[in-house]
């Protein structure tokens, strides 16, 4: 349905030329000095792993045929791993970072996607230059930052009456097809996955799809991940900037390393075991903090430390597959007011549960 799934580079060509937009190093040095910001979500692993792909690093992750994950084959933690995190460094400690992708206030370069577009054209207006990635130094070797990449399909409900499934067929094709791809590239700039599509004159003139498609050279198709990767690998972008050498560097591998073997050692108790995530008591979703079966509904924590405006979920073994925060799979519920509660989950054992803060 679209091809359009992946993030590349906004710049400001008034202070970034197209030769210095290939390098890292340079890109820092002159959001330095013209104190803006390289905004770039080093906190989100979708980002994160951008570094690591440059490097040649991987994380496949396979499942049996019930549609659970069995194995991984990850090399984040290697030589290649630490020349990642050497060079997410080297942004993660400068002055001109900020992980803050989502808003362009004084920045300089943002990494973001197509659907930041609008604000793109708005921030830096004739100055607007977008463009793939950079590549970065480390140890005397460049290498080019990579990305995650996908697309949106449309599918198709098994139907038992085959002439319904006959139409429901045909809609489905012609949603997915060239006019109406075109049409929502002219409705939103959404990306056309079509070949006659992308080739469109207004299509290839879009700077932004120009950009993705151009980093798309560099890019990892996303497949099936765990859900507490996420969370795991992270984490990496944090790490990068405190350490203070490369000791630090390695064993914020070896950590990443240890949690990730974890997810396949996994008891039947921690896989059904409800646990509390979020910004809160001094972690930034990263940390379960347990709750405790009261009956056959109900689930508490011990007493937590929430400040207002902290934000939280909870969730099922230590993974995002079943959680609940505002409804079922739903968004963060955000703390009100300063105090210590318990949260406390009551649960149909599907989709349907309700969390609550009770004061403590």
């Amino acid at each position: 349905m679209t091809s359009d799934n992946g993030y590349y580079m906004y710049y400001d060509k008034s202070i970034i030329s197209d030769e210095d937009a290939e390098s890292l190093e340079k890109i820092i040095a002159a959001c330095e000095a013209k104190g803006v910001k390289f905004r770039y979500a080093l906190e989100n692993a979708w980002y994160t792993a951008s570094f690591f792909f440059a490097t040649g690093c991987h994380s496949n992750w396979t499942m049996d045929a019930e549609g659970n994950f069995n194995a991984v084959d990850d090399t984040f933690n290697s030589a290649a791993g630490l020349a990642a995190m050497k060079g997410m460094q080297k942004l993660a400690k400068s002055t001109c970072y900020d992980s803050n992708a989502d808003i362009f206030t004084d920045a300089g370069v943002v990494i973001t996607g197509i659907w930041a577009a609008e604000d793109a054209a708005a921030h830096f207006g004739a100055n607007l230059g977008a463009t793939d990635l950079p590549s970065f130094n480390v140890d005397g070797k460049d290498y080019h930052l990579g990305s995650y990449t996908g697309n949106k399909l449309m599918g198709v409900k098994p139907q038992s009456d085959a002439k319904k499934a006959a139409v429901l067929s045909k809609l489905a094709q012609y949603l997915t097809g060239e006019e109406c791809q075109n049409q929502r590239f002219a409705n939103f700039q959404w990306g056309p996955s079509n070949k006659a599509a992308q080739a469109s004159e207004a299509v290839q003139a879009n700077i932004s799809l120009a950009a993705l498609a151009k980093q798309g050279e560099y890019g990892v198709p996303q497949g099936q991940i765990h859900g507490s990767w996420w969370d795991i690998a992270k984490v990496l972008g944090a790490d990068a900037k405190a350490a203070a050498s490369d000791a630090d560097l390695q064993t914020a591998l070896n950590e990443y390393k240890a949690a990730i073997d974890g997810l396949l050692t996994m008891t039947d108790e921690q896989k059904s075991a409800w646990g509390v995530i979020g910004n809160i008591c001094g972690t930034n979703w990263d940390t379960d903090f347990p709750m405790t079966k009261i009956n056959d509904t109900t689930y508490e924590s011990a007493v937590l430390e929430l400040k207002a405006g902290q934000e939280f979920k909870v969730r099922q073994g230590a993974s995002w597959d079943v959680n609940f925060g505002v409804g079922f799979n739903g968004g963060n519920i955000v703390v009100e007011a300063d105090g210590n509660y318990k949260v406390q989950l009551v649960w149909d054992g599907a989709q349907t549960g309700t969390v609550t803060l009770i004061p403590a």
